[in-house]
């Protein structure tokens, strides 16, 4: 399994295009309406996000902004063979909202269904026939190599709900446990996995009362992506080029630095220095390994404190004599996030001091 295309539903799809190929460096794809609305397809490298607006009460995108500020409603997933996919899927309950369709697209042919997801969310399976790559033809403009992941919040209690029923549609498996608490707020996360392919589906629930988790739920009116994270090779690179367009991203204090010099000094990088500079993450996930993980997260990109955008590098080093690439999530950066987000939940008045 791979991520496919992403679907979001905004206000207005040509000028969220614009926002994406201003701010992001996409390219757009294609556009096109019918009766009641407006899609823009825009690309960069492998990945592809469907930008859809209303243009009457009659449109999909009508009926879920009615319920929910702009936002992802629709992650895609790539599957090696629809037909066991969307099967398994129905036999343990799974709502089948379109079913499967061959569709041709350019010299692209492919099959296709959508499924409910949880809450409002939905996921549209696609199995590429022939091997046509569904992708192939979009501009890799370099800086982002593939989705690396995507988050999904959930109400509080619902979390081993929400992991069963994924590991029950789709057959991810939980592979790392995350329990984030400061003197503010707290939040529980789990780290979906699918064995084929490796797709990486976080989910997250509150663990307090003013968690950020909760802030995204009451602001998004429900569960939903919180975020997504997009890989690439050269994040001090990338971040330089993105901040030169005017992204905004989540500040960083110095003392994160300074207990990293401190905790990591012996298996600090040549640039670590344009990597400060450029305030990004840094984390070792394995920690006897000089495999290290880099990130960097946007301020929310709609005007609401819902989604935001993370860019991610996946260094390689050395585990039991092997070159590995990072894999997973590190504490320390999961939880240097959850500093972050809780000091701009503090600007926003929205955190209390009570846990």
């Amino acid at each position: 399994m791979e991520f496919d295309r992403i679907y979001f539903y905004v206000e207005n799809a040509r000028e969220s295009r614009d926002w994406f190929v201003s701010r992001l460096g996409f390219q757009t794809i294609a556009g096109y309406s019918n009766s009641h609305t407006s899609t823009e397809i825009i690309g960069s490298g492998n990945v592809c996000f469907v930008l859809s607006s209303p243009l009457t009460p009659a449109s999909p995108a009508a009926s879920w902004l009615k319920f929910h500020p702009p936002g992802i409603a629709d992650v895609g997933f790539r599957v090696k063979n629809i037909e066991l996919a969307v099967a398994r899927a129905a036999v343990e309950g799974a709502k089948i909202i379109e079913p499967l369709s061959k569709v041709q697209q350019g010299k692209g042919c492919f099959k296709q269904a959508k499924i409910a997801g949880w809450g409002d969310l939905s996921h549209t399976l696609v199995e590429e026939i022939g091997g046509n790559s569904l992708l192939q033809n979009y501009p890799d403009l370099s800086l982002f190599a593939k989705i690396d992941h995507v988050v999904l919040n959930v109400e509080a209690g619902d979390l081993e709900k929400a992991v069963d029923r994924y590991q029950r549609i789709l057959g991810f498996q939980p592979q790392q446990n995350f329990d984030i608490q400061t003197d503010k707020s707290a939040l529980r996360s789990r780290v979906m996995v699918h064995a084929e392919g490796g797709v990486q589906f976080p989910i997250n629930e509150p663990a307090s009362a003013n968690s950020q988790i909760q802030e995204f739920l009451d602001a998004n009116r429900g569960p939903g992506i919180q975020h997504m994270a997009l890989r690439t090779n050269n994040i001090v690179g990338a971040v330089g080029e993105l901040r030169s367009r005017g992204l905004p991203f989540l500040p960083v204090p110095e003392t994160y630095y300074s207990q990293l010099l401190l905790n990591w000094q012996k298996y600090l990088p040549p640039d670590w220095q344009e990597i400060a500079a450029s305030q990004v993450l840094a984390d070792w996930p394995e920690a006897s390994s000089e495999a290290m993980l880099l990130q960097i997260f946007t301020q929310p990109i709609f005007a609401e404190p819902t989604f935001f955008f993370e860019f991610i590098e996946r260094r390689v080093g050395v585990i039991n004599g092997k070159q590995v690439q990072a894999r997973g999530f590190g504490a320390g950066n999961f939880r240097a996030l959850f500093e972050a987000i809780e000091r701009e939940q503090m600007k926003r008045g929205s955190l209390t001091n009570e846990v």
